[in-house]
């Protein structure tokens, strides 16, 4: 009984810290009006959405231009991680219901940018890291994946700097979007037997 009374007492003032770390880090990412650099932060927020298929359909493209069906697969896995990362990430969005950080501290945190309801995980995140990892895992080569997970890192950032999200938000996406990119090419080999 004392071993778990110890481990409910650690869990709820681990959780208190952690939230209040992430609640710190937000604020810190969020003040001061910077109106060129939030339009920027904006700009690399909604370049998300359009770049998705543009990513999809080039690495499909590469592959038929160059009869490559290894690459031209790899678009198909592309397709595939991008759309479970995507569907994952709004499950859980709507399963945990996190509000946004601007409606739970909203004389300070400013949003800076129109969002939906809910926050965790970061969807936009999520989407740009399983671009990554989709574009790092067909090219396999470090000027590829070096500007596309510096470009997710830039979307996850832009997140929290609009105030729509939480640090821990942005880690859950980064996480989901990897992970999906990850297991999707770890299916197909296993069930290619590669």
């Amino acid at each position: 009984m004392k071993k778990i009374i110890t481990i409910s007492v650690f869990l709820f003032f681990g959780s208190a810290c952690a939230q209040n770390l992430d609640f710190k880090i937000l604020r810190s990412l969020n003040q001061k009006e910077m109106p060129i650099w939030d339009k920027t932060m904006e700009g690399f927020s909604f370049s998300v959405n359009p770049l998705i298929p543009v990513t999809v359909v080039g690495i499909w493209a590469n592959g038929y231009l160059k009869k490559d069906e290894i690459m031209m697969r790899n678009g198909y896995k592309s397709a595939i991680t991008i759309a479970f990362a995507a569907l994952t990430s709004a499950g859980l969005k709507y399963t945990i219901d996190r509000p946004r950080p601007y409606k739970t501290y909203p004389s300070e945190i400013t949003a800076r940018t129109h969002s939906g309801s809910y926050s965790f995980p970061s969807g936009h995140t999520t989407s740009a890291f399983a671009m990554a990892t989709a574009l790092s895992l067909s090219y396999k080569e470090w000027y590829v994946a070096v500007p596309a997970y510096l470009y997710a890192g830039i979307v996850g950032y832009s997140r929290m700097r609009l105030g729509v999200h939480f640090p821990t938000d942005v880690l859950a996406g980064m996480v989901l979007g990897i992970g999906s990119g990850l297991l999707v090419w770890k299916l197909d080999r296993l069930i290619n037997n590669k």
